[in-house]
């Protein structure tokens, strides 16, 4: 059987990538860049006032000069003026400025006193030298230089870059329309009251909510009872409308588990079936003919939660074109003992550990039905298969929620 590690390198190996699509800059927010951005000009783009004060000569400073007269107002957005010829020559500046002609210092009002349109610089401002209180024109970044690099999630830092550098429009990820069916006799909306042998449903809301947060927020929600021409009747629409797939529940080996037999009937390719895991492991995964990926979760909320954090949502960043992050390990707080030979996906609490520093602390679910179990958690520690006991210390990645 699988390993969780070979299960997403085939997953990954037969997820297309997404079409690109332009994005106005305003909406372009959590969408994934697919595109150079590049400084259209020298930033700052001028030699830039940081602060208020006094523009002047450092050489007029250095020559003993202390009494300057006040000739202008430079404001931020104003055209510059010129110092003018005369060494004891000064402008008043205000930050954000651009720096006056033939000036290459600001004085700041602190370390001076003013009299009418002469201004007296203090003797702790006597040593101001040539840039100070100066940022100087493309001491950033040049025209030219790369600033964001396909490939990122767009925050608000990368879209404040993006409008420095004049972009309307983003060429981006398009953002895949997902469908989420949950199947089941059991389940019932959660707006209707739930008979003794019926529970609400959950997964469907919790998956979708957790795709939204990732950045897929164009899901919709679909069930079915556990009949086979409902199941295929509405697995043909959704893999005919739909991008990608999520089914949960219905795909282990019950006698009213249609799904897997159904995807194989409508021509789904089953790329696998069942990974070495344990919460998740009858997790079923193919593409369709038209390339749709199929994603097929056990319908325990704690095995549906876990497997969309493991393969979904990184089928869809790789799809995305998202840059891989950097894997994140953490050490155990506490040492915990696991005796099947599977890979235990084991919910974490990450706080100080003994030492201070981050810690996985075990917070496991009673049972996989258990979606309750995971509040308060931050995510989940995957241990190898083939070990017993891992003591406190032991270091194994760690998949936030």
């Amino acid at each position: 059987m699988l390993t969780p590690a070979e299960a997403l390198r085939l997953v990954l190996a037969q997820t297309a990538p997404a079409p690109r699509e332009d994005c106005p800059l305003a909406a372009a927010a959590g969408r994934v860049l697919r595109m150079e951005i590049r400084a259209d000009r020298d930033l700052p783009p001028f030699d830039r006032v940081t602060l208020d004060g006094y523009a002047l000569r450092s050489s007029a400073l250095a020559a003993g000069l202390r009494r300057f007269n006040v000739a202008r107002v430079q404001a931020a957005g104003m055209v510059p003026f010129p110092l003018g010829p005369a060494p004891d020559a000064a402008i008043e500046v205000m930050t954000g400025a651009v720096l006056p002609e033939d000036a290459d210092c600001v004085v700041p009002y602190e370390q001076t006193k003013r009299s009418g349109a002469v201004v007296e610089i203090t003797p702790e401002a006597a040593a101001t030298p040539a840039g100070g209180a100066v940022h100087r024109r493309g001491s950033d970044h040049r025209t030219g230089d790369l600033l964001l690099a396909p490939g990122l999630r767009l925050g608000g830092k990368e879209i404040a870059i993006a409008a420095s550098c004049g972009h309307p429009w983003l060429t981006v990820s398009r953002q895949p329309r997902v469908a989420i069916l949950a199947t089941g006799d059991e389940l019932v909306d959660v707006a209707s009251a739930a008979a003794p042998h019926q529970v609400r449903r959950s997964n469907d809301y919790a998956l979708a909510a957790a795709l939204g947060l990732r950045g897929y927020p164009r899901v919709e929600r679909h069930h079915v009872r556990d009949l086979r021409s409902e199941v295929e009747h509405r697995l043909w629409h959704l893999l005919a409308e739909y991008d990608v797939l999520v089914v949960v529940g219905g795909v282990s080996q019950g006698r009213f588990d249609f799904v897997p037999a159904e995807l194989d009937r409508q021509g789904v390719r089953k790329v696998f079936q069942g990974v070495a895991q344990r919460p998740g492991k009858p997790f079923w995964f193919g593409v369709s003919p038209r390339g749709v990926p199929v994603f097929a979760l056990p319908g325990n909320p704690v095995s549906a939660y876990t497997c969309l954090h493991r393969y979904v949502l990184p089928a869809l960043d790789h799809a995305a074109g998202l840059a891989p992050a950097a894997p994140r390990t953490l050490r155990l707080a506490t040492g915990v003992t696991f005796r099947p030979p599977l890979a235990w996906l084991l919910p974490v609490r990450v706080a100080p550990g003994p030492d201070g520093s981050p810690a996985a602390w075990p917070e496991p679910a009673n049972t996989s039905g258990d979606l309750a179990g995971l509040a308060g958690t931050d995510g989940f520690l995957e241990l190898p298969a083939g070990e017993t006991e891992f003591p406190a210390g032991y270091t194994a990645p760690f998949f936030p929620w």
